[in-house]
């Protein structure tokens, strides 16, 4: 087995790192108190229920703009989306990269903002829109005169999706949807929900849930407040749906086989959160190991003591075993159907976001009173990285589809 990267990707990194110090780092130079100590109380419009500002959305959007009018938010995409049609090996190693680089306008994961995107809404109506919600949908997307929230979290059902008690009624030329969602992310400036509604059958079976775009400002369509959460601003809304109508046509995909649009946008995401959780970690590392090397205690280098050293060996050597298995599932995700390699997928994603938050908590000890302030990033990354350890598929859940594979669980 070839271990190194293709060829192409070492020259575009080295591209990718000068486009980010012409023209991204002069504009976060600008914006420097989103990025340092004050960046939790910066971002936060605190007296609007703690969504983000819109001084900082708005720079998030220049970063974009930028990132796209040089070629680089697209990469992922094909190429008939204005991409160029990078791989998901390829962007497993730019996520890393970029992550790896530490906090800073190029790529922050709080709002899932990179100079090379990542849109699995798009990939999704691709896959599953007809031609007119392509046409409709896919460049607004891109251009963020629409958005997509996603509605599948359920008050009283997480994990258990099968379960949702979310209805969607057919009444003549239009659905009327019932029910209540959890933790919709981006729904504060999204101008639709993608939610998903038991249409037939009974809980617990996967066939009967549909997928529906739904507009935000529908009548009955109300989200009565955000959940404050350990990394602020928060942007994950309860929504309630009271009798909201939406024309019969408003169905990502087949009706009754919704989850199949949902399985496609947790494992886009998987394997990328996978790669960003790695390098972050590999931050951590680094940045605990040049704090060691650097500090004298007792008159000598602080990295001389083996307490100090043999856990970021073990991290080391995680990290190392972690980026095998990252880039070895993205490469199987880009030979076969993502359902074929959901095994694989979750073993990279579960294993790399315990590693950041591991390497987040090592390095903190390393610095010590510094590394628990906010003028260092570990207490950034640990906050919001703990979170992909829930979101995407509980880790507990992608555990268990692993062992699916592994004892031949609900094969005849």
């Amino acid at each position: 087995m070839d271990f190194a990267l293709p060829e192409h990707l070492p020259g575009l990194l080295a591209e990718m790192d000068a486009f980010i110090e012409d023209e991204i780092k002069p504009l976060e130079r600008e914006n420097m108190q989103y990025f340092d100590q004050r960046r939790e109380y910066a971002r936060t419009d605190w007296e609007n229920g703690g969504i983000p500002r819109r001084e900082w959305e708005d720079l998030l959007g220049e970063m974009r703009r930028r990132a796209d009018a040089a070629g680089w938010l697209r990469y992922g995409l094909p190429s008939q989306f204005g991409g160029r049609d990078g791989s998901n090996i390829d962007m497993a190693v730019i996520r890393e990269h970029l992550a790896h680089k530490g906090l800073g306008l190029h790529n922050d994961l709080q709002d899932e903002s990179s100079i090379v995107g990542n849109f699995p809404q798009v990939i999704m109506m691709d896959r599953f829109g007809t031609d007119a919600q392509k046409a409709e949908w896919i460049e607004a997307m891109l251009t963020g005169t629409r958005s997509m929230a996603f509605g599948l979290t359920e008050p009283d059902h997480g994990s258990d999706a099968t379960w949702l008690e979310t209805t969607a009624v057919a009444d003549g030329d239009e659905w009327i949807i019932n029910g209540a969602k959890r933790f919709n992310t981006g729904v504060h400036r999204a101008t639709h929900d993608l939610v998903f509604a038991r249409t037939s059958g009974e809980p617990g079976q996967a066939r009967g849930i549909t997928a529906f775009l739904v507009p935000t400002d529908a009548p009955g369509f109300t989200v009565p407040y955000y959940w404050w959460t350990f990394n602020m601003p928060t942007d994950h809304g309860e929504v309630e749906l009271k009798d909201v109508r939406v024309p019969i046509d408003a169905v990502l995909g087949e009706v009754d086989r919704g989850l199949e649009v949902g399985q496609t946008f947790l494992h886009e995401n998987r394997i990328r959160q996978a790669a960003s959780s790695l390098g972050a970690a590999q931050h951590c590392i680094d940045r605990a190991v040049d704090y060691a090397n650097n500090r004298i205690v007792f008159g000598k280098p602080l990295s001389v003591n083996q307490a100090v050293q043999w856990p970021l060996v073990e991290l080391q050597t995680e990290a190392q075993m972690v980026r095998l298995l990252v880039r070895y599932a993205a490469s199987e995700l880009d030979r076969n159907h993502h359902m074929e390699v959901s095994d694989k997928v979750s073993m990279a994603n579960y294993r790399a976001n315990r590693l950041v938050c591991e390497a987040a908590d090592r390095a903190m000890q390393v610095l010590g009173g510094v590394g628990y302030s906010r003028h260092e990033p570990m207490e950034h990354i640990y906050r919001h990285h703990r979170r992909y350890r829930i979101t995407e598929g509980a880790e507990e859940i992608q555990i268990r589809r692993v062992a699916q594979r592994l004892f031949g669980f609900g094969r005849k």
